[in-house]
């Protein structure tokens, strides 16, 4: 494990900018140089200390891993970490997000089609497990396959080896697996969504996330190198204020890293010298539009993308869940509806019904 050295052309700098904030970009550089790496992995707090230890153990063995953590927790990082470090690093990672491949798709995805397999299938084409040969297969929200296919997925691991879709000849396989959810795998046994034998291959090495609010003393060291890198890529010399560092240090930040990460980048860009972060509990939220019957209200001032999504997940809501109707009901395709539902990680159970008149905003 290392530390991060301060010989950036930013820590070059010999004077910073001090401005109202109280703080210098050279007082931010010589925070950052407390930050700890290892691999794509940044952090000093004990519990990350711990993962680096544990990746480092496993990252050496062939043994399959899987990663708990909630969303921004840099589950894909700690993947792509494990395989850098491994006997496999020259050859390819391949990530796989399993939430985003049709269901009916999947198996092909993964395995591979022969020619004529299927509607559609013009022509043999090979799947992720055989080009992530000789690397490592990173697959993302596991629990989000079905469990049909959960099933091929063990064999393919018990045995090492898988059949493409249509083909009658066994394949070996030379992968090493990484899987990774944001549940509670326990629980996703008992909701059905993941098999337990499955869970118990999977989990042979199992590594936990930590989400930020348990990383107490990484959230301003973060922060800080985020500046940095922003910085450096801009030419320029920004620092926080005292009272955005406040702010990074007490909020809890749900969305982890990833939340945090987008919040400095969206200061950055609204900053002159000084970087202030506005509390998140204190952001205007977009309100929900109001129905009645068969017709919406959406509120003045509401974003047009998420106009738009309201109007078509209330739309969706109003036609019962029949994508069909709704894509007819809106003049838009079929394709277009999943295109757009698929960017909003909604499915059929997440079609919330807008909200009734707010006796305080009505």
């Amino acid at each position: 494990m290392a530390s991060i050295e301060p010989g950036s052309p930013a820590a070059k700098r010999n004077s910073g900018i001090s401005g109202t904030s109280g703080h210098s970009v050279r007082d931010a550089e010589e925070r950052v140089a407390g930050l700890q790496s290892y691999g794509l992995l940044y952090g000093s707090s004990a519990v990350m200390l711990e993962l680096y230890a544990q990746i480092e153990r496993v990252a050496v063995t062939e043994a399959t891993a899987l990663i708990v953590g909630e969303s921004g927790t840099g589950k894909e990082l700690i993947a792509r970490t494990i395989h850098a470090q491994s006997e496999r690093r020259d050859g390819p990672f391949i990530a796989v997000n399993c939430g985003a491949i049709p269901d009916e798709l999947i198996e092909a995805e993964l395995f591979g089609h022969e020619k004529g397999s299927f509607t559609g299938a013009i022509q043999a084409r090979e799947g992720h497990f055989e080009h992530a040969r000789g690397g490592t297969l990173f697959l993302d929200e596991i629990t989000e396959m079905s469990l049909l296919h959960q099933v091929k997925l063990l064999r393919a691991l018990e045995t090492g080896e898988y059949f493409p879709v249509g083909g009658n000849e066994a394949i070996l396989g030379d992968v090493r697996i990484i899987a990774a959810t944001n549940r509670d795998p326990v629980m996703a046994v008992k909701e059905n969504c993941l098999r337990e034998d499955l869970m118990y291959r999977l989990a042979v090495f199992p590594l936990r996330a930590p989400p930020l609010r348990e990383r107490e003393r990484d959230r301003e060291l973060l922060a800080q190198h985020f500046l940095t890198e922003l910085n450096e890529q801009e030419g320029t010399q920004k620092a926080f204020s005292k009272r955005a560092l406040e702010t990074v240090r007490n909020w809890s930040w749900p969305g982890n890293v990833r939340e945090l990460k987008n919040a400095v980048y969206r200061a950055f860009i609204l900053a002159e010298k000084v970087v202030e972060i506005a509390h998140p509990q204190l952001v205007p939220r977009v309100k929900k539009p109001v129905t009645q019957g068969d017709a919406m209200s959406v509120w003045i001032g509401t974003p047009l993308a998420d106009a738009q999504k309201q109007i078509i997940l209330g739309t969706l809501k109003y036609c019962g869940g029949d994508k069909r109707l709704a894509a007819r009901t809106l003049g838009v395709s079929l394709k277009t509806l999943y295109n757009r539902l698929g960017s909003y990680g909604a499915g059929e159970g997440d079609t919330e019904a807008p909200g009734e008149p707010d006796a305080n905003e009505a």
